[in-house]
């Protein structure tokens, strides 16, 4: 899974995999696949349950009840955001952090978030159990594994410091943490910022007693929408109707994965079998209630938290130029919101 979103931006692309969903799916009446049109969505990592509901959407046919072909492909070094702007791409995963320094000044990139995969943002920092880490304040003094950007160190700074803690005091060292489990247990680092969703699991999987704060629980600009879908701004100018097609069958895909996580669980083992098959259950387990969430729709993103992020990166001297409000995202793509009443 991938390590954050911040972390995509330092990251070396992972190695190649099934690009394209194993499953044959079930096939739309009358429809042949010459007169399915095609669509590329680009990971942001290597397989794993934020992406179930691609799996599921394609193995049960939903892209092809809508009229697409979608394929699957793997990240470049830079990310998906470069491809989905350029056009090549039009559709990837991306994440609000490492959105925001492409939504602004002479760098800004043309893609929007058109829906919110999980609605709660679940990184926070995981580090060995009992050694006084259980709270940000005591990180002072132990290993903390940075990828060194700014947001990422500001945010680490905001929780320490309101708990009491003094950030100078945290030992940063270069992130090369490939296994975070290992990590740990070997000692090489003390403190790693990590999504529960996968490498807490696979703490808990492993049997590795942890501590662990998460980021949303102790700031709510820290509730941020991490992965989102995004689009590039010139394919939803002329393509909106195949946008809405591609959410359509994708927020079946996430619905069902909430309600069924093993049979979800199982479609995604067939399209990446390299994955470990107990991490990817009680992973699909622990994020089944997480996609939608409380609230009514799955994607929706709500203004009041997508700005609220910003307002503090702005604030904090985090953007520059800053970031104007309600910029990056929309919520006009998704299929309830949208559908005729």
């Amino acid at each position: 899974m991938k390590k954050t979103g911040l972390a995509i931006l330092m990251a070396a692309a992972a190695a190649a995999f099934l690009t394209a969903c194993g499953g044959t799916g079930k096939q739309a009446a009358n429809t042949n696949s010459s007169d399915l049109k095609k669509v590329t969505f680009v990971l942001d990592w290597t397989p794993n349950t934020n992406h179930t509901g691609f799996y599921v959407a394609e193995e049960k046919g939903y892209f092809k009840d809508e009229g697409l072909e979608v394929e699957i492909v793997q990240p470049p070094e830079d990310g998906a955001a470069v491809l989905v702007a350029s056009g090549k791409a039009q559709f990837g995963m991306s994440f609000q952090d490492s959105m925001a320094p492409a939504l602004a000044g002479e760098n800004a990139l043309p893609i929007t978030a058109v829906a919110a995969v999980i609605q709660h943002n679940t990184s926070g920092i995981i580090t060995r159990k009992g050694e006084g880490m259980a709270s940000p304040k005591g990180m002072e003094g132990k290993k903390y594994a940075t990828w060194d950007i700014p947001v990422e160190k500001a945010m680490v700074k905001d929780v320490v410091e309101s708990d009491g803690g003094d950030f100078s005091k945290v030992k940063l060292i270069p992130s090369t943490v490939t296994d975070e489990v290992s990590a740990l247990k070997s000692k090489s680092v003390d403190a790693i910022w990590i999504f529960y969703a996968w490498a807490g699991v696979k703490m808990e999987v492993e049997g590795l007693d942890t501590d662990y704060f998460a980021f949303a629980d102790l700031n709510p600009a820290f509730d941020y929408y991490t992965p989102v879908i995004i689009a590039g701004n010139e394919f939803l100018k002329q393509e909106p109707e195949t946008a809405r097609a591609f959410l359509r069958a994708v927020s079946k895909g996430y619905e069902d994965a909430g309600k069924d996580p093993e049979g979800a669980a199982r479609i995604l083992l067939k399209a990446a079998p390299e994955l470990d098959e107990k991490l990817v259950m009680e992973s699909q387990k622990y994020l089944a209630d997480k996609y939608q969430a409380d609230e009514k729709e799955w994607g929706y993103i709500d203004p009041k938290r997508w700005n609220r992020f910003y307002d503090w990166l702005n604030e904090n001297g985090l953007s520059s130029p800053e970031i104007p409000e309600n910029a990056g995202f929309s919520n006009d793509y998704l299929p309830r919101l949208n559908s005729p009443q």
